[in-house]
């Protein structure tokens, strides 16, 4: 197997503030040698081809806090989603080789084939530090001049107010049948950026039609749901006013469970308002309480944003993160909704939280007890 850094060209990476750090080029070479976007840190140990492929971080560069990344190398069955909507990756060491049975390629051709730029060799501990210091922060890498990377960094926008959702939606609507015989409930998906492994979760409870981003209450009501989905998804939940409103207009009607962007989306069309973290969460290593029995779960976790819980109406925090506090989930007091922070379908991550696609299949039951179905 080749090393991939044989032959890799210096690179930097600048940050808006002025920080540089120095590198090599892996991944992608964009022909001006520039990568801009807003920079994160993950801190997961595996999982990083789920992280790299999963839409919510469109408009962001993600930097692995784990030292090694790519041994396993890649499999399409792990892609979540037809391809990476991130702008860019940065490690601190690019495995030289994959060892794997699964693996069809390493990570550095998955990066190639897929457009997505990055850069290797960077002091990460150090960047760490930097980002949680100053919080998420734009920047560029790339190999062309320094001063030419700081302009681009210090042009480029971070993620707050920005619809991110309508950039990686689907197109049009589409079909997922079940997997599960004995289950007959109709899902509908609003897709803001849903995972390949929600969808297989969610397809273990019924049909699943997935809708765009877009898509109106009325739209989801004709195609007679048992219950609607709010998926993952990039972005401010602030901007995505067509999906507050085509929520508002849900509830009450038909049993809603959100994840992630889909939470902070509920919230808001229960009346909530919401804020961004300084610099996000971003793991599959959060200690989340579950304040019905005081239980402690692992979760796995990718947002910039969070619910601020002195707004919210007609509902009640059900979840609480261990590390800052933050609200990680919620359940209407008035109508059949709910809503949780964190990733249970564990894509990449632990198996903790998985009961909460259980818990939707109960609510949408509960609803419509004449379409009751087989677990």
């Amino acid at each position: 197997m080749s090393n991939p850094l044989n032959s890799a060209p210096p690179a930097r990476l600048v940050l808006s503030d002025g920080a540089v750090f120095e590198g090599e080029a892996i991944g992608f070479e964009p022909p001006d040698g520039v990568t801009c976007g807003e920079v994160v840190f993950n801190t997961v140990m595996t999982g990083y081809q789920e992280v790299v492929s999963d839409p919510s971080y469109a408009g962001q560069i993600i930097m692995f806090t784990y030292p090694h990344i790519g041994n396993y190398g890649t499999t399409r069955a792990d892609d979540q989603a037809a391809a990476p909507a991130c702008r860019g990756i940065i490690v601190r060491e690019l495995a030289r080789r994959r060892s794997n049975w699964r693996s069809d390629e390493d990570l550095d051709t998955f990066l190639r084939r897929h457009r997505v730029a990055g850069i290797a060799g960077i002091d990460t501990r150090r960047l760490t530090r930097h980002v949680r210091d100053r919080g998420a922060i734009p920047g560029a890498f790339g190999t062309a001049p320094a001063d030419r990377l700081a302009v681009h960094a210090a042009g480029t926008s971070t993620t707050d107010g920005v619809d991110l959702a309508s950039s990686v939606t689907t197109t049009s609507a589409y079909q997922v049948p079940s997997t599960n015989p004995a289950a007959h409930r109709r899902i509908v998906a609003y897709d803001f950026g849903v995972k390949r492994a929600i969808l297989d979760r969610l397809t273990e409870l019924g049909d699943v039609h997935v809708v765009p981003a877009g898509t109106s209450a009325d739209e989801v009501l004709s195609l007679e749901p048992g219950g609607v989905f709010l998926s993952n998804g990039p972005g401010d939940p602030s901007a995505v006013t067509y999906a507050h409103e085509a929520v508002s207009a849900l509830l009450g009607k038909v049993p809603i469970f959100g994840i992630c962007l889909g939470n902070q989306i509920l919230a808001t069309a229960l009346g909530a308002s919401t804020f961004k973290l300084p610099f996000g969460h971003h793991g599959g290593n959060h200690p989340v309480k579950r304040l019905d029995n005081d239980r402690v779960q692992i979760t796995s976790e990718n947002h910039n944003y969070a619910i601020d819980e002195s707004s919210l109406v007609d509902a009640e925090v059900t979840h609480r993160n261990l590390n800052d506090g933050v609200v990680e989930g919620i359940r209407s007091t008035r109508v059949p909704a709910f809503g949780i922070q964190f990733h249970p379908e564990a894509g990449p991550g632990p198996h903790d939280s998985r009961y909460h696609f259980d818990q939707f299949a109960e609510l949408v039951d509960a609803e419509m007890p004449g379409r009751r179905a087989a677990d």
